[in-house]
């Protein structure tokens, strides 16, 4: 029997995202621990950013909203885990493609910066980025990892949006 996943209820929607955004970590673990790939500071940021899109994901399936106005609270929640995680992929994407001149110079790692600094400074300077950033360890079709986690944190941004804001027949 096929289910439609554009007609389906809120909550399979939601689970749907969810399962997406757990699908996406356990490939950058897989990455990480069997092919050795090591995250930087900006990977980290984007996985941060799966996972709270993907809690929201499992609260509002788990939650289930019956009315219109638990649905778009649920969405706007989703939207704001999923423009966070834009704004980091497209800052990530931004580094990989500055000229090698213009590449910061690489910088101490994420453990050492949560321990040494506050984590407003810790934000600020991972998002201004460093050298080990820049280095593209990984591509697809020609696109390096954090383009692709951009295309997903989009496509998983439009999934929630027609989810929680999609008009509904009566039943």
């Amino acid at each position: 029997m096929y289910m439609n996943p554009f007609k389906a209820s809120f909550r399979i929607q939601f689970l749907l995202g969810f399962l997406a955004c757990a699908g996406l970590l356990a490939y950058a673990l897989y990455l990480q621990f069997y092919q050795h790939l090591e995250p930087c500071p900006l990977c980290i940021f984007q996985r941060v950013a799966f996972a709270a899109l993907g809690l929201m994901f499992l609260l509002g399936a788990i939650h289930g909203p019956g009315k219109p106005l638990g649905r778009r609270i649920w969405g706007v929640l989703a939207l704001i885990a999923a423009g966070a995680g834009m704004a980091v992929a497209g800052n990530h994407v931004r580094l990989q493609h500055l000229p090698p001149d213009q590449v910061p110079a690489c910088g101490p790692g994420l453990d050492y910066m949560m321990q040494a600094m506050p984590i407003g400074g810790v934000i600020r300077k991972v998002m201004t980025g460093s050298g080990e950033c820049a280095n593209v360890d990984w591509s697809f079709l020609g696109l390096a990892m954090p383009a692709w986690s951009l295309i997903c944190f989009i496509v998983l941004a439009l999934w929630a949006a027609y989810a929680a804001f999609r008009a509904r027949s009566p039943k």
